[in-house]
């Protein structure tokens, strides 16, 4: 089973969570770094899903409508992680760390994962 690797998009990019995450060993990638930031919501999606990347947001309107219609297509993405932006830097890494411990990048596929699930 292949851990999961990060897209982080382009409202949730904060510098010192991906630094945080990245000195615990996670895999990330953000939209700045491939220079995707003017892509759409789907686009970005498209991408991390190429890469096998789970796609993180701030954006629930739109990752959840994604989500909808992907799955009523029978479309595939590589999951999508929907996070609060009220949660500071330890706590957004705390509940991501907690999720790659216990989903591999396989069970993530075509799953939505709210944060705010995971104590």
């Amino acid at each position: 089973m292949s851990p999961i690797q990060l897209f982080i998009d382009e409202d949730s990019m904060d510098r010192r969570f991906v630094q945080a995450l990245r000195a615990r060993g996670v895999d990330i990638v953000t939209v700045g770094e491939i220079g995707t930031i003017s892509l759409s919501d789907e686009e970005q999606l498209i991408i991390a899903t190429k890469q096998q990347r789970v796609l993180y947001t701030f954006n629930v309107g739109d990752f959840c409508q994604l989500h909808t219609i992907y799955i009523s297509e029978s479309r595939t993405h590589a999951g999508i992680i929907i996070s609060l932006q009220e949660y500071s830097i330890g706590e957004q890494m705390r509940r991501v760390l907690k999720l790659i411990a216990a989903k591999s990048s396989q069970d993530m596929e075509n799953q939505l994962v709210f944060l705010s699930n995971l104590i």
